[in-house]
């Protein structure tokens, strides 16, 4: 009766050793084929180009009712500098949308003396059909990656809707190239750099705001 408890119970800790190996040659199967076919990364943001409105002359701001989240197209008068007359040019007491987008941004009132020389943004413009995606990809990886290949966007405000995009343009630095130089303190860390990819985004019929994380799978080739 010992015998035959003791089989059971090394049979059932063999088939528990065998499902152990078993998981653990999925994950690093998995891990491998991800690396391969796939470079990932969560530190990724929608972006867009902004466009400033500054002032070219001086003046007070008026005809400025303009608010945020206003579409408006290229060209449209959004407000006139007041009291400038003796600029060379009217057309420059003018402000008028660079492009077709949406407000983001207002930073001033109707009413408001604006000094041109201080170069005041007044308010902030985005084009809504260039928004994109910004992600940083590990050092690792970036060799890899190359211009056009297909990537599957999540952005956190959608949940786990899936969108999708394309490889764009690839950084020519790391990031950390364009930051600030501490002091040397005598010590170094190796950190793992990453450099910035550019994904454009195919139609999609939501609003993708600016500054939104997202995740990002950019399909190897």
């Amino acid at each position: 009766m010992e015998k035959t408890t003791t089989n059971k119970r090394n049979m059932v800790l063999s088939i528990i050793l065998v499902a152990l190996v078993i998981t653990l040659l999925g994950i690093i199967f998995y891990n491998r084929y991800n690396t391969s076919h796939y470079a990932s990364t969560d530190d990724a943001q929608v972006q867009g180009d902004f466009y400033n409105i500054t002032p070219l002359a001086s003046g007070k701001l008026v005809d400025f009712s303009i608010k945020e989240g206003d579409r408006v197209v290229k060209d449209q008068i959004i407000g006139r500098i007041d009291g400038a007359s003796t600029s060379q040019n009217a057309d420059n007491n003018l402000l008028r949308s660079p492009v077709d987008g949406v407000v983001v941004k207002v930073e001033a009132q109707d009413g408001d003396y604006e000094q041109s020389a201080a170069e005041p943004v007044v308010a902030m413009i985005v084009d809504p059909k260039q928004i994109y995606v910004n992600a940083n990809i590990s050092e690792k990886q970036i060799k890899n990656v190359k211009v056009g290949e297909k990537v599957d966007v999540t952005i956190d405000e959608y949940g786990s809707e899936k969108f999708e995009g394309t490889v764009e343009s690839l950084g020519q630095a790391a990031n950390s190239a364009f930051s600030i130089l501490p002091s040397s303190t005598g010590t170094f860390t190796k950190v793992e750099q990453t450099v910035p990819v550019k994904i454009s985004m195919d139609k999609t019929n939501v609003s993708l705001l600016p500054g939104t994380n997202t995740e990002v799978k950019i399909h190897l080739k």
